[in-house]
């Protein structure tokens, strides 16, 4: 179980299902942070209009101009004429350049601007999915990437171009009908070969975004799992693994560029027959006196304008369905209800109480914590001890509102985890979970949870809480020691004392402690139970997830879980004290005297 469910977590992130249209998941109540970012960018998209507009008009110039040369330039052989018709002209083309310019740079900046305002939305939607059980990290911000990526490009140009091409259909109708005729039977075949452009692209679009998520899954899985897989001599089984996947996502990107590839260039070569036969209009037009030579140049240049965005659209479908679908794939991911504004209870200071609660992990319907109910006040301390898979690191994620109650109530002095917005929630519960994670900055950034408003006294006070403020100072940079990725430049039993002190800042009052000894030694042990003691001497609560005894020495409640349902509960000594023989499956979990309790909990 090394590399995990890597390959349903894929499955998960590549919402490709959700790719070919609106999906009723999707309240018709709630807002999109990614429709009110595109929303907030509809002035820059006019302005792209209307410079697309000026450009497309100016577009008219070389043929214009090759009109008149041929038509009066020539036959009146006037120099002057020609001087003041080429100056116009170049005057007109440098205008043509700016305003392609600006839209080019509009357009940018619209692909930076919904990057900055959807940056922080997916992130939070990647951290609900990780919570919910459908992680797509890697997924979501690829997509933002794609988007940006497609908006910088020639792509919306072309989008933006492709409503004039009337306008040059019906200057060639005006020329003579037969050009006219003979651009719109060229355009038509452009048409159709778009249209099969986004049939037969759209299956090969999507197995790339879904081996895409299966290779960037199992690459995350590899990084997060580097030297489980170098001790167990995985390395060359997932590297033909990943060779499996990777072959299907390049074979993906290879039928999905034979489809684009395949029909661009058949359309570019349509484009040069279609030129060719224009001017072979033209000529015959001219030979039977019904056009100059300047309406035959000019025809043939009007048409290479009007079929040149048909032509572009083609070759890049391919990066258009990828933006498409990245963009309908974050419309779901960052789709939020609306709440309305909330007034947050007091600081809890009085007890917690759980009552009849079930819970099931992310994705299931099946509780691993069921029926569960108790009532700590404040001061006390409350010990979680059973077998594994018994519910027990379940029920720290519960208590903190990581994974919700399924049915039941968990309440703070009354009130729900829910009714206190995050940051203020957050500010009332410190939490260590079983796997110590940190994050690449300082110490004190990481034990101040990042908190823009630092308090050095706080982090001060969060480290000597915890036990950890010598081991600080003894760095060489003290507080402001730089931790690397995850903290790795630190000890497992550092990386918990760290963790601690982060779980103490500024004095939450439900403190949840999940295997927190797990990496201590003895001066750190003794730094836990102080740590433990000092939360209950100033009116706190602390629940610890425990197998090793040292954890006990500050806990005045034990709780007993067995397959999610509470064994026993009560004061420590009389729990542990009382014989649990005659009831399945307990006898080996608390015998009768503590150390024995504990050794034998320890093999749980």
């Amino acid at each position: 179980m090394v590399l995990g469910s890597w390959r349903e977590r894929a499955r998960r992130l590549s919402f490709v299902q959700y790719a070919s249209g609106k999906h009723p998941l999707l309240p018709k109540s709630s807002k999109n942070a990614a429709n009110e970012a595109l929303a907030s960018c509809r002035s820059a998209f006019l302005a792209v209009a209307l410079f697309s507009a000026l450009v497309n008009v100016l577009m008219l110039t070389g043929s214009i101009y090759m009109l008149q040369v041929y038509d009066r330039v020539l036959p009146s052989r006037s120099v002057p004429t020609l001087v003041a018709l080429s100056l116009i002209v170049a005057a007109l083309f440098i205008l043509l350049g700016v305003f392609d310019w600006l839209r080019q740079r509009i357009l940018s900046r619209v692909g930076v601007e919904l990057d900055r305002r959807l940056g922080g939305p997916v992130l939070g939607a990647i951290l609900s999915g990780q919570l919910r059980g459908t992680p797509g990290g890697s997924q979501l911000s690829r997509d933002l990437d794609s988007v940006r990526g497609f908006l910088s490009g020639i792509g919306p140009m072309t989008l933006f171009d492709l409503p004039w091409i009337p306008l040059y259909v019906g200057l060639c109708f005006i020329l003579h009908p037969y050009l006219g005729w003979t651009l719109v039977g060229g355009a038509a075949i452009l048409l159709v070969l778009a249209l099969l452009t986004e049939i037969l692209s759209r299956r090969p679009s999507a197995d790339v975004a879904r081996s895409g998520g299966e290779r960037a899954a199992l690459i995350e899985a590899v990084r997060r799992n580097a030297e489980a897989v170098a001790a167990l001599g995985m390395g060359q089984r997932i590297t033909r693994l990943f060779e499996r996947i990777n072959d299907r996502h390049v074979t993906s990107n290879l039928g999905a560029a034979d489809v684009t590839n395949g029909l661009g260039g058949i359309s570019k070569v349509i484009r040069f027959m279609l030129q060719s036969a224009m001017l072979g209009v033209g000529a015959w037009l001219v030979m039977h006196d019904q056009a100059s030579s300047g309406v035959m140049i000019a025809s043939s240049i009007l048409s290479s304008r009007a079929l040149a965005p048909i032509e572009l659209a083609i070759s890049s479908w391919r990066p258009f369905i990828g933006a498409r679908q990245a963009w309908r794939r974050l419309q779901l991911a960052l789709v939020a209800v609306e709440e309305a504004p909330q007034v947050a209870p007091d600081r809890p200071t009085q007890r917690l109480t759980l009552d009849h609660v079930f819970v099931a992990p992310p994705g299931s319907q099946t509780p691993t914590v069921k029926d569960v109910g108790f009532t700590l006040e404040a001061g006390q301390g409350l010990a979680v001890i059973g077998p594994s898979a018994s519910g027990k690191s379940t029920l720290a994620r519960t208590l903190v509102g990581v994974w919700p109650v399924q049915r039941g109530s968990l309440r703070l002095d009354g009130a729900t985890l829910n009714q206190w917005p995050e940051e203020t929630r957050g500010a009332i519960i410190g939490y260590m979970p079983q796997d110590v994670q940190l994050f690449a900055g300082t110490i004190a950034e990481n034990i101040a949870r990042f908190d823009p408003a630092m308090s050095e006294e706080a982090v001060r006070d969060a480290a000597k809480a915890a036990g950890a403020y010598d081991l600080i100072v003894g760095l060489h940079k003290g507080f402001e020691t730089p931790i690397g990725e995850a903290g790795g430049v630190l000890s497992g039993g550092q990386r918990q004392r760290i963790a601690l002190a982060r779980a103490l800042y500024r004095d939450p009052f439900l403190v949840v402690l999940d295997e927190p000894n797990a990496s201590l030694d003895a001066d750190g042990d003794a730094a836990l139970t102080a740590a433990i003691a000092g939360v209950r001497a100033r009116g706190g609560i602390v629940v610890v997830v425990a197998h090793r005894p040292s954890a006990l020495a500050s806990i005045n409640q034990v709780l007993i879980l067995a397959d999610g349902q509470v064994q026993a509960f009560g004061p420590k000594e009389e729990v542990l004290r009382k014989s649990l023989v005659g009831k399945p499956g307990m006898s080996d979990i608390v015998p009768s005297t503590p150390k024995i309790v504990m050794t034998a909990d320890a093999r749980g």
